[in-house]
């Protein structure tokens, strides 16, 4: 399970329409608030996001794929490791297709530690917004829950 503030989910939803029709990509960083990050035995452990880093999209073809450059990653990595904090997720867009990992998306997730949160821009102006977990290939659903700012609590979101 991942959270985010309000504030975060719409920052990256706003990053995703901005970069449409390219695919927009970046890193959810905070703190994980169970025992253990091991994917195995992670049920009831959850991420708390703290910041969002939007990244560069360097893929040759930015419409159908990303790729974030490795220098920027570097540098987010360092600062995230200053700030006592980790990745938790990476975020990227889907401009044509579902909120669903491609067989790209599960030969690319490399981190089978974090979440991987797909924001679908089919419906541009109601995006769908999913959470999951790939492991080897194999791919496990996991909810997401946003924060509201009014009343300070929560709410499970999988549309925006």
């Amino acid at each position: 399970m991942i959270y985010l503030e309000k504030k975060q989910f719409q920052e990256v939803i706003k990053h995703c329409q901005k970069e449409y029709p390219k695919e927009a990509c970046g890193i959810l960083a905070g703190r994980y608030a169970g025992e253990s990050r091991v994917p195995e035995q992670s049920e009831g452990n959850s991420g708390l996001v703290r910041k969002v880093y939007k990244m560069k999209n360097t893929s040759e073809n930015p419409q159908t794929c990303y790729f974030m450059e490795p220098k920027e990653q570097l540098k987010v990595f360092k600062e995230m490791r200053g700030l006592g904090i980790e990745m938790l997720g990476i975020y990227h867009s889907h401009s044509g297709t579902s909120a669903y990992p491609s067989q790209r998306d599960c030969e690319m997730a490399f981190y089978p530690e974090v979440s991987y949160v797909i924001i679908s821009l089919q419906d541009f102006n109601n995006p769908d917004v999913r959470a999951f977990r790939i492991i080897e290939g194999k791919i496990a659903e996991e909810k997401i829950v946003v924060g509201k700012e009014e009343d300070n609590g929560t709410e499970t979101r999988n549309r925006c």
